[in-house]
């Protein structure tokens, strides 16, 4: 444990950093840079994450400090608040880059800092799970929910940003990228291709699972290609297909009926990507929409233990899938909607922004 007076000196620190403003940075800009990853490229860029990534780490450290219906001294946020002040202080106590093995070294301590947050979601969830059980017993359930949710949105969403920030960074490392590949982004990126690997790797999670899994029919051109980041929108498509698969599953399991196919259909329009995902797996009733895109909706009996034995990924979690799917979607300009009839199917629309000509900063 640090002693005190370090323990004092590092809050101090994380709130001199917390009230500074941070820099966006436009997807044109990164592909423009990262299209030339030279040594002065990438020195400019970790001397820019040197100090843009304290910023944006202080602020969240922050916020995890101060959290409605005391979630802030839940467990599983005080883990995830002492991974966002370990990284801070690695960032900060990193000395300043000016050299090509400096730069190389502090690429190496981001990526680490990167592996440190890889479980932040499903620990977050874990704690407002707690909370939420907590609240059931004294029926607050609803009290002051937005408030978390709000700060859930705005958490995540930083989140995606600093994972942005730092893979673009580490992936402009590549000594032998893709064509038409910069980073992270895919100018030449094939949605049903995506459609395709994402489906795949749902199904076999509902064949794990239940033993069975309905078909899946994608259309589309596969050879429409557009620029967008491949691991959003694997993230994205294999949530929604696992839902549907789920929700076909469940309401054929025990029927004679022949299972019908989750269908994926890929749009190329002039403003818009749109990718929708139509199931017939029975459909939400209209009252339970408005609660599909809240944290604490999740149609999962017993939500996973976040210390206990992990089967990996499961068709039913947290309820934390969607909301942060139409994060990713926004991140970028894009949108998920969802449309339901109950008694037949969903209806999931992807709407994905054209990324080559924005030059909005990035959250």
């Amino acid at each position: 444990m640090a002693s005190e007076p370090v323990a004092r000196a590092v809050a101090e620190e994380v709130a001199r950093w917390g009230s500074m403003k941070q820099t966006g940075v436009s997807l044109r800009y990164m592909m423009e840079f990262g299209s030339r990853p030279t040594e002065r490229n990438l020195l400019l860029s970790s001397q820019f994450l040197h100090k843009e990534l304290p910023i944006r780490i202080a602020r969240r450290a922050l916020e995890l400090e101060s959290l409605p219906f005391g979630l802030s001294s839940k467990p599983a946020i005080l883990k995830v608040r002492d991974w966002y002040l370990d990284s801070f202080r690695d960032i900060r106590y990193f000395p300043e880059v000016r050299s090509r093995n400096d730069e190389l070294a502090f690429t190496q301590m981001i990526k680490m800092i990167k592996v440190r947050h890889n479980n932040v979601v499903p620990t977050m969830a874990l704690g407002v799970q707690q909370l939420k059980k907590e609240l059931c017993h004294t029926r607050k359930v609803h009290v002051g929910f937005d408030e978390i949710h709000q700060f859930l949105d705005r958490f995540y969403m930083s989140r995606i940003g600093i994972r942005m920030l730092i893979g673009q960074h580490v992936a402009l490392h590549d000594p032998d990228p893709e064509p038409g590949v910069i980073g992270l982004i895919n100018t030449r990126l094939s949605p049903v291709q995506v459609a395709q690997a994402a489906s795949e790797d749902a199904r076999s999670i509902c064949l794990r699972e239940y033993g069975s899994a309905p078909d899946i029919n994608i259309y589309g051109d596969p050879n429409f290609t557009f620029p967008y980041v491949a691991s959003h929108l694997h993230l994205m498509l294999f949530e929604l297909v696992k839902n549907s698969l789920r929700a076909v599953q469940e309401r054929y399991m025990n029927s004679d009926k022949d299972v019908p196919p989750v269908r994926i259909i890929v749009a190329d329009g002039e403003e818009d990507v749109t990718i929708k995902v139509s199931d017939e797996g029975g459909g939400i009733a209209r009252s339970g929409l408005p609660r599909i895109f809240t944290y604490l909706y999740s149609t999962a009996k017993n939500p996973p233990e976040i210390d206990g034995p992990s089967e990996g990924v499961t068709m039913a979690g947290y309820g934390f899938g969607l909301p942060i799917s139409r994060l990713y979607a926004r991140y970028f300009g894009g949108d998920l909607q969802i449309t339901s009839m109950e008694g037949y199917g969903t209806d999931a629309y992807l709407h994905l922004s054209r990324l080559g000509d924005s030059e909005e900063p990035l959250p």
